[in-house]
């Protein structure tokens, strides 16, 4: 016999340690079923984007490490981008294999979190993290070694990046990307065939390839449901039609497919990281830049594919030193919108399985 249950609204959040941030689910459910979800954010709100049009060009560089705080270097990257757009600068050869060389560990960094939280999420305490902490820790050592950061790493510069690799960077680089394929196939082996895995993600809160489009979905969310779409092929930024990489993508939408399609990236970035190690060439990292940059009036957008999926920078001169108008588009607040449609019908214990396969950063939602 069925028992008659009436539904009932459940906070969740927005404690941090939770939910990837301080981030609130106003979700109503029938027992366990979750049958509606309004996401609630505006609890770490910064006003990043009207500080910076109170900022010089320059200044509102640091304002940017602070977005999607796991890859601080790529927010950096994708601003950078939109200023020498908007202003006509060229950046040296030796600056953009660099950059690229950030840009493609940070990529690994990011991933090897989401994929250890989520499967924090899933219930695997802290043995996968731990494994994927390993080798980020690593990577942390080689940042703090070009910039003195561990976290905040503000690095790259409005016309190449504020300094030269010092004389140890590369040895240990290198020896960094020899090792990394082995460790990735140790997660595989670990991880791909877990029965429990398996059991939580195959199937389960799928995001149709044609919702995925819809709603402007970008990153391993979209790669994840069919759709072969990454910036570096589709719209190539920097140097990156120089390099030969793969693609992933997955073929269903649902859990599974959104942590396979990060492993896999990792490995594709390994692949892009050894070619510009190999070719990075000598010479100057930063062009001559004015401390007071003055873009002529005008409007520029620069976007990149970050870990997450397309950070983009909008921004407006009016030739003064600071922006008229400066505007963010963050994936994962997109990429978000798509939690509703994904958890109804599914239970709470898949709600927050599902939340994690998105991998959120509020400081990229909030600004």
């Amino acid at each position: 016999m069925a028992i008659r249950t009436e539904p009932f609204i459940l906070n969740m959040g927005p404690q941090h340690p939770s939910t990837h941030g301080v981030f609130r689910m106003k979700v109503t459910l029938d027992g366990e079923v979750v049958v509606d979800l309004e996401p609630v954010i505006g609890y770490l709100h910064r006003g990043i984007e009207k500080l910076g049009e109170t900022r010089t060009y320059t200044q509102i560089i640091p304002l940017t490490d602070r977005l999607d705080y796991v890859a601080s270097m790529t927010n950096n990257f994708a601003y950078v981008l939109a200023v020498e757009k908007l202003a006509g600068i060229k950046i040296p050869e030796r600056a953009e294999y660099i950059r690229i060389i950030m840009a493609e560990t940070m990529r690994i960094s990011s991933h090897l979190m989401a994929v250890g939280f989520f499967l924090n999420d899933l219930g695997a305490m802290m043995t996968p993290v731990l494994y994927m902490w390993r080798e980020r820790e690593k990577l942390l050592d080689l940042y703090e070694m070009v910039c003195g950061q561990r976290l905040t790493y503000n690095y790259m510069r409005i016309g190449g990046v504020s300094h030269d690799l010092p004389e140890e960077f590369l040895p240990a680089m290198k020896k960094w990307v020899a090792e990394m394929p082995r460790f990735i196939d140790e997660y595989d082996q670990l991880l791909s065939q877990n029965e429990i895995l398996l059991a939580r993600t195959k199937g389960v809160c799928i995001l149709p390839r044609d919702t995925a489009v819809s709603i402007a979905a970008s990153g391993p969310v979209l790669r994840a449901s069919g759709v072969k779409w990454d910036l570096r092929k589709a719209d190539p930024y920097s140097i990156y039609d120089r390099f030969d990489f793969e693609v992933p993508v997955g073929t269903v939408g649902d859990n599974y497919d959104r942590y396979w399609v990060r492993m896999q990236e990792a490995r594709q970035s390994v692949r892009i990281l050894e070619q510009a190690i190999a070719q990075l060439p000598e010479g100057e990292v930063c062009a001559k830049v004015p401390k007071l940059l003055r873009p002529p009036v005008g409007e520029a957008y620069g976007h990149i594919e970050a870990p997450k999926g397309e950070l983009g920078f909008y921004l407006v001169s009016d030739n003064s030193i600071a922006p008229y108008r400066f505007h963010i588009r963050p994936p994962t607040l997109i990429n978000l919108t798509a939690l509703k449609d994904m958890v109804i019908g599914w239970k709470v214990a898949d709600l927050i399985i599902t939340f994690g396969s998105i991998d959120v950063c509020l400081g990229e939602i909030d600004r």
